[in-house]
């Protein structure tokens, strides 16, 4: 089974979407299903990061022995699929499949009263296929399909509460973000083809020598995924999208956001790392877009009513330290001595980060849903004194916000920390920027914490009581990886973290998957 893995990764949870809308007529036994599919996922998941750890970069074939098919007429067609993973697409894969069964986990009670659940599960599935994809391939136009299965899978899940106009908006919004960048993609993979004849990311990255059909492939590249994880001045979607969607997909659809953002840092180091000039100018873009983004979105947070959409706004603030590390990073690449004195600890912060924003993150708006779940609102001036009433909601409020905002001992101070301290060895604003934006986000949280969740309990919610248990569960599970993160982050940075930015790193330094071309 072991050497199998990687199509299990696809073929189960495909597997799952397309049976789970069979139990149409048993909602409770489809959520069930959902869970068993995913926990079974997320098995496998840690055993493919066993193995890419054991073993180095994975190359798993799907289809002909033969890259190509020749067709009579002398035209070659691509026939197979490959996927090379090594530990960073694992990295992505181990946070895709935990926060799918976390958001099962939290599903189960928050949308029972939903109807078409059914197609909520399958919807769950297909979007975490389309991660999975996304990943682990080592193929450009898979990379594009993968996409488009997230995509279209993200804006349904957006708009599943479509009786609200809100929520089909925000769905159309989505989807057309996501065609819009999918086909600035698929542009920049025909552009590639055409000067090149391959779409395997192994074969391009030795072949590429950035003249200006390559400089224009990777401009739409670059810019297609910063619009896709919400990188300002791209981030208009993300509020609607956060805010509309059900909390329980909130944890899968952030990681469907840093899909996106591991593409981008896949392309600038897997695909034109070695061009030295070039990346250095594209680190700085990277670097000084993650101070913007951080920047812009705390201080648009600063001023929401809406509980879940001020959560959705700091999700555009946290993904500038992802980007502001990486950028960091690939600004020293060709740089030996400064590359090993600050740029691959930068890069870990960035790297570390996106684990650590998105179990904070999910957490924090599993939160938001446990308000709207007792209250039926998310208006933070209708809110009032429910501590009592929700103590272990107010405790993982707590640890969220805590870790948002990069207090010791929790996860969000161990990555903040890389990212301050690697960031000023490059340009001490950077790092400025960086605390400012931390100190807003705190003031911000505590502004919720006072809104909700202090003061005299409200009449109108003297009945409200604690949110069900498989809520409470998904919660705790979240806050406790949070500590321990926090509590013991050279544990993860060395088996997890490190090894990620190692192979991003030799992939750049040296162009060899040790893949099959």
């Amino acid at each position: 089974m072991m050497e199998h893995l990687p199509a299990l990764m696809i073929a189960i949870p495909l597997f799952g979407a397309f049976t789970t809308p069979l139990l149409k007529k048993r909602q409770n036994i489809a959520a069930i299903w959902a869970l068993i599919i995913t926990v079974i996922t997320f098995g496998l998941s840690l055993l493919l990061l066993q193995e890419v750890l054991s073993k180095g970069i994975i190359v798993y074939v799907f289809g002909a022995n033969k890259p190509t098919l020749v067709l009579p007429s002398g035209y070659r067609v691509p026939v197979r699929i490959i996927f090379e993973i090594d530990a960073m697409g694992a990295f992505m894969a181990l946070s895709a499949t935990l926060m799918s069964f976390i958001g099962a986990l939290y599903s189960y009670s928050h949308v029972e009263m939903e109807t078409g659940l059914e197609k909520y599960y399958a919807l769950l599935l297909l979007l975490e296929v389309g991660i999975i994809g996304m990943v682990l391939t080592g193929d450009l136009f898979n990379l594009f399909v993968f996409l488009e299965v997230a995509g279209i899978a993200g804006s349904a899940l957006v708009g599943f509460r479509n009786y609200r106009g809100e929520a089909s908006e925000a769905g159309i919004k989505y989807l057309m973000v996501s065609s819009v960048a999918s086909l600035m993609v698929l542009f920049s993979i025909g552009l590639l083809y055409g000067q090149y004849g391959n779409l395997n990311m192994a074969y391009l990255s030795r072949q590429i020598h950035l003249d200006t059909v390559d400089m224009i492939a990777l401009g739409l590249l670059f810019v297609s995924f910063a619009m896709k994880c919400g990188a300002v001045p791209m981030h208009y979607w993300v509020p609607d999208a956060y805010t509309e969607v059900p909390a329980g997909i909130n944890p899968t659809l952030l990681v469907a956001t840093y899909a996106s953002l591991y593409a981008l840092f896949r392309v600038s180091f897997s695909l034109f790392g070695a061009i030295t000039w070039n990346m250095a100018r594209v680190g700085w873009i990277m670097s000084i877009l993650g101070v913007l983004t951080m920047f812009i979105g705390v201080t648009m947070a600063l001023v929401q009513k809406d509980v879940k959409r001020l959560m959705s706004y700091h999700a555009i603030s946290q993904t500038g330290y992802m980007l502001l590390g990486v950028g960091v990073g690939l600004t020293v690449l060709n740089d030996p001595a400064k590359l090993s004195a600050f740029g691959r600890a930068a890069m870990a912060g960035g790297i570390f980060h996106i684990i650590n924003h998105i179990i904070y993150k999910s957490l924090l708006l599993m939160t938001a849903g446990a308000l709207f779940y007792v209250t039926g609102t998310r208006n933070l001036n209708e809110m009032g004194g429910l501590a009592r009433k929700m103590p272990y909601t107010t405790i993982a409020f707590i640890v969220g916000a805590a870790a948002i905002s990069g207090l010791p001992p929790f996860n969000g101070f161990a990555s903040k920390f890389l990212i301050y301290e690697t960031s000023y060895q490059l340009n001490p604003l950077l790092t400025v920027f960086a605390m400012v934006t931390s100190v807003l986000t705190l003031a911000s949280f505590v502004k919720v914490f006072a809104s909700a969740f202090l003061g005299p309990p409200l009449e109108k919610y003297e009945e409200v009581r604690e949110v069900p248990k498989p809520m409470v569960t998904a919660m705790i599970i979240l806050a406790i990886l949070c500590i321990l993160f926090g509590l013991f982050p050279n544990v993860v940075l060395n088996k997890l973290i490190y090894p990620a930015v190692d192979a991003l790193i030799k992939l750049a330094q040296y162009q060899s998957w040790g893949g099959l071309v």
